[in-house]
């Protein structure tokens, strides 16, 4: 199926490692030129490296702090103007930690919303003068499972994310009639790096429990599949709402978490978890 990406240009903060990285080379592979923004260099190099191995369009890569909005704003003018436009933003970020509401002073509660919601809230804004110019844009927020179900675990992520969602909602209604579609992917633990160091720090806190592989196998366990997903998986539905084929597609929370929806919300490999687990 031809999801009309070919000569599209995206750019995904986010894009050197986990989820980001994931759909920065499925667009790759689907023919979009790809800028790609992270702070760590050396990742950054990697990430390039690899995305150039899949890509059939141009691939860049620049260190960049979102927290920063104004070197947010200056990445995203310098793609637009090096690769001619920009039609497809994805925020893809880290997450904050996990723990029970109480759990938190109100620092906690500013500095973990608040470095989920700010950035993701800056990059949009920054793109936004780019898609309108397009007439034809797709700005996907990378979220997770609490975006859509609460989860008492993870108090800062589930409202970070609704926090996203309620922009999200918005902005969709805002800029349909100029081309732009609007949505937020919802995924729960899904393959990456970041999610195999939580396992295997859960593993050396509950050794009696098993090992790193045996603690990825628990928390696929809440979903209908029993299993958690690959980065590819996600990545699949992000390039599908960022083409051409979900013209349609707006204001939507997508979960992508293997049904664990229906399954209830009870995660049992965050027993016992430190706040820092999932960081």
């Amino acid at each position: 199926m031809d999801l009309g990406l070919a000569k599209k240009v995206a750019l995904v903060a986010g894009g050197s490692s986990g989820l980001g990285l994931a759909v920065a080379k499925e667009l790759a592979a689907e023919g979009a030129d790809v800028a790609i923004g992270a702070r760590d260099r050396d990742r950054l190099a990697a990430a390039e490296r690899d995305l150039k191995e899949v890509a059939r369009g141009r691939v860049r890569a620049a260190s960049v702090d979102i927290f920063d909005p104004v070197a947010t704003r200056r990445w995203v003018d310098s793609v637009a103007a090096e690769l001619g436009s920009l039609q497809i933003v994805v925020a893809s970020g880290g997450s904050p930690p996990a723990g029970l509401a109480w759990q938190f002073d109100l620092d906690d509660y500013k500095q973990g919303v608040g470095s989920v919601l700010f950035p993701a809230v800056g990059l949009a804004l920054a793109a936004l003068p780019h898609l309108r110019a397009a007439r034809w844009g797709r700005l996907l927020f990378v979220a997770s499972e609490t975006a859509s179900v609460p989860i008492p675990s993870l108090t800062l992520s589930g409202m970070a994310r609704a926090a996203i969602v309620r922009f999200a909602q918005a902005a969709a209604a805002e800029l349909g009639r100029d081309g732009i579609t609007v949505n937020v992917l919802a995924p729960s633990a899904t393959r990456t790096q970041m999610v195999e160091r939580a396992a295997a720090r859960l593993a050396a806190l509950q050794p009696d429990s098993g090992d790193a592989e045996a603690q990825l196998r628990a928390m696929g366990r809440h979903n209908a599949l029993g299993r958690i997903a690959r980065p590819d998986e996600f990545a699949a539905v992000a390039a599908f709402l960022a083409s051409e084929r979900a013209s349609f597609v707006t204001g939507g929370v997508h979960l992508i978490d293997g049904g664990a929806s229906v399954m209830g919300p009870e995660l049992p490999h965050f027993t016992d978890a430190p706040r820092d687990t999932y960081t």
